[in-house]
């Protein structure tokens, strides 16, 4: 008799099977003016940044940073959004390494499509956190990743405090 182990990661098959809902509008531009929202993964939003949770992570607490406002090329943030967005960066990983402990992290920006960018016309950095021996034979063999922890917790855990970054919240 085989001793067989299952890996289970139900929230991904709407994505999957392509039943996902379509986004109207820009990903990064999420509706109303609240500074968090679960439904939407937005953990973070202020004048000049948004911070989301990765519907799609390659790892647990995968993370979305972008300027609030829509721009395509870093080439075309102001002097204050690239300082807020680096300043965000630094605040995301304060948080992460509080609450997941990874051994590091994998900070990122792909700008245009042959670079990888899936959204191209609003640029947005990627910050996951890696730990040592994090990705094995499946992410290698079959393009699958394993998350521990559902992201719905994920949100919940983190949420709290990217609202304490928020101007006069602290």
């Amino acid at each position: 008799m085989t001793n067989t182990k299952n890996l289970w990661a139900p929230w991904r098959m709407e994505h999957v099977l392509g039943r996902t809902q379509k986004i109207v509008g820009c990903l990064f531009e999420p509706p109303g003016n609240t500074t968090c929202d679960p439904e939407f993964l937005l953990l973070y939003r202020d004048p000049l940044t948004v911070i989301m949770l990765n519907r799609f992570p390659y790892a647990n607490g995968h993370l979305l940073i972008a300027p609030r406002r829509h721009v395509g090329d870093i080439t075309d943030l102001t002097l204050k959004e690239n300082q807020a967005i680096m300043v965000m960066l630094q605040q995301s990983c304060t948080i992460l390494r509080r609450h997941l402990q990874p051994d590091g992290f994998n900070i990122g920006l792909n700008l245009g499509t042959i670079a990888g960018a899936g959204i191209t016309d609003h640029l947005h950095f990627h910050i996951v956190p890696r730990w040592q021996g994090d990705h094995n034979f499946m992410t290698v063999t079959g393009d699958i990743r394993t998350i521990p922890e559902h992201i719905s917790r994920t949100f919940e855990l983190l949420e709290p405090d990217f609202q304490q970054l928020l101007p006069g919240e602290n």
